[in-house]
């Protein structure tokens, strides 16, 4: 791992990775009122046929030392990616906010899969796996997901970029020798 004081200008250590992970680890619920600034929002960035950026939110997890997330076939974040994995997502967390880039891959495993929904659902999404068993379904999801069936993805992240909200503050960014 290549660490890069961002915050040497103004005298601050590099922040810590691990105190990062550990930040991810204890969860980031969504819903308004469970933390953050009202809340947190995880937002994608994926690469249009044009090369312009497409930004959408999206309810992301941090499971197992990756990002995870979901939608469907049709939507353009699932056509951008299926065309180009790389990608970018950005949350906001009490101490502080977070980008990492890497690339965005289909998760086909019906165990996988099972255990990502029993994540969502634990995080207060009632999804369930479909009768594929490599797809979930549910009553709802947010709109920009489309319709059922939504496919599991994660990120294997090849660099993150962090800055802390906190005193003393600081900024740094990683790069991976091995996707995470």
């Amino acid at each position: 791992m290549q660490t890069t004081n961002l915050a040497e200008l103004y005298d601050l250590d590099p922040l810590d990775w691990s105190a990062v992970v550990a930040g991810l680890n204890t969860g980031f619920p969504q819903a308004p009122g469970t933390g953050g600034p009202d809340r947190h929002t995880c937002w994608l960035a994926t690469i249009d046929p044009d090369g312009s950026p497409h930004v959408t939110a999206v309810g992301a997890l941090w499971v197992d030392g990756a990002f995870w997330f979901e939608t469907g076939p049709r939507t353009r974040k699932a056509r951008n990616i299926s065309r180009d994995p790389r990608c970018t997502l950005s949350v906001a967390l009490d101490t502080f906010d977070l980008s990492v880039n890497g690339a965005a891959e289909r998760v086909t495993d019906p165990g996988t899969v099972a255990q990502r929904a029993a994540d969502w659902a634990g995080e207060g999404w009632p999804c369930r796996v479909d009768e594929s068993g490599t797809a979930l379904t549910a009553d709802f999801s947010a709109p920009s997901a489309g319709p059922p069936p939504w496919y599991v993805y994660r990120i294997a992240v090849r660099a993150a970029t962090a800055l802390s909200t906190v005193e003393p503050g600081g900024a740094t960014r990683w790069r991976f020798d091995e996707p995470r």
